[in-house]
């Protein structure tokens, strides 16, 4: 079987699009009537300590911000996952998830904490498993205390090779506390230089019971791209699961796999985009869900063409909408969207601005209007930034990120939604 490029061509390749390819304009979404539309962002300080970096958002059912993240020791090479709980303006002193020097700490693939409806938490982490370069396991605690105590972790798959296992995404079904989870994983590498070298990657799935019993488990595709970002949504029928596929002559674009009654659905993708690329561009789609309504967003250099698009479903994604263009014309990706209400969305990217790169967001309905691009903050097109994640919590939205400069720490601000 053919060897597959390394990550760093893929990076390379996209450099070649953004500095070289003529940058399309897309269509101008300029109702500044849509609303809810987003106010003034105000900073909050965050109790996250330098060096820090890789923070991810959510909003438990409980009415808290939940933002977990990846702080590393200035003396040696150990790093620790930490969470804090941010409710009625103030944070809780944060807290230890997992620690260690065999961390496996990456810009792109970093760890999560998921809330459940009884108010327990999950969270995930990545962890070296070999000598390999690529060689690393997704661990998962429970914790039934807020975080001041874990469980043992476990890892929900059950191969054993030391391959890359990562880019994982954490959900449940409403009032179950069963965890649902869903990574790429490398089993089919096993074997190959570095376990990174040829074979396919898969996407898989479990459901894991409060006990760490691994209840059901699927593989739900094949051969995907290697290392771009899943994404989980609940509908009622079962877990929307967005990712980048790979074909046999090497187009990524961006497809979904669905939960129904007859069980998981065949891959099919969002738009047919058409990205041939030689390497993984880490630039993975994102997916938000209203019961059988939902929103994906995703970056795709098709053609030599930079865009940045969302696409709407409200059958539980049977169908899809057509893409609708939000970016500003010179787009990175780097995508988060959060669906506000069954027509409207709000989605966030990077843009390379007149400055260097930035955060922008905006309000997109199902009719193709939008709001105005605001500005959330500076950032750079480095590794180093990783990715803006996104949460609502009542009638806010918050924004979390990477500030690259030495040394790196994290950044949050917040917008309310006005009507």
């Amino acid at each position: 079987m053919r060897s597959r490029p390394p990550k760093w061509l893929a990076a390379a390749a996209l450099s070649t699009l953004l500095s070289g390819a003529c940058i399309h304009e897309p269509p101008q979404p300029v109702d500044e009537e849509v609303t809810p539309s987003l106010g003034e962002l105000t900073e909050i300080p965050v109790p996250a300590l330098a060096p820090a970096g890789e923070p991810h958002l959510e909003a438990s059912p409980g009415g808290a911000l939940l933002m977990s993240w990846i702080e590393r020791s200035a003396d040696d090479d150990r790093a620790s996952v930490r969470l804090a709980r941010y409710e009625e303006g103030s944070w809780t002193d944060p807290v230890t998830v997992a620690s260690g020097n065999d961390l496996f700490v990456n810009w792109a693939d970093f760890p999560s904490v998921h809330a459940f409806d009884d108010g327990s938490l999950a969270a995930h982490w990545l962890q070296k498993s070999g000598p390999g370069v690529y060689a690393y396991d997704v661990r998962i605690a429970r914790s039934v205390d807020g975080g001041a105590s874990w469980s043992e972790p476990l890892t929900p798959h059950r191969d054993g090779t030391s391959t890359e296992h990562g880019f994982v995404s954490l959900g449940h079904r409403e009032g179950s506390t069963d965890l649902e989870a869903v990574w790429l994983d490398g089993r089919n590498m096993a074997g190959t230089h570095d376990g990174h070298a040829g074979g396919d990657m898969t996407l898989r799935w479990a459901r894991i019971d409060t006990e760490g019993v691994i209840v059901e488990e699927a593989e739900l595709d094949p051969r995907v791209c290697e290392c771009c970002q899943t994404s989980l949504a609940m509908l009622p029928s079962g877990p929307l699961v967005a990712y980048r596929d790979r074909s046999a002559d090497e187009i990524r674009d961006v497809a979904l796999v669905r939960r129904t009654a007859e069980g998981w659905s065949e891959p099919r993708l969002v738009h047919d985009d058409g990205w041939r690329i030689e390497g993984c561009p880490v630039n993975g789609p994102q997916v938000d869900a209203l019961g059988s309504d939902a929103v994906v967003a995703w970056f795709s250099g098709a053609g030599g063409t930079l865009r940045t698009s969302v696409a709407f479903t409200s059958d539980g994604g049977a169908s899809w909408s057509a893409p609708i263009a939000i970016d500003g014309g010179r787009p990175l990706g780097r995508v988060d969207v959060l669906l506000l209400e069954p027509d409207k969305a709000v989605v966030t990217w990077l843009e390379r601005g007149d400055e260097g790169a930035e955060i922008r967001t905006r309000v997109v309905g199902t009719d193709g209007r939008a709001g105005p691009a605001v500005r959330v903050g500076g950032s750079s097109p480095a590794r180093a930034a990783g990715f803006p994640r996104t949460a609502r919590l009542g009638d806010r939205v918050f924004y979390a990120w990477t500030d690259p400069t030495e040394p790196p720490r994290i950044l949050l601000r917040a917008a309310n939604l006005e009507e």
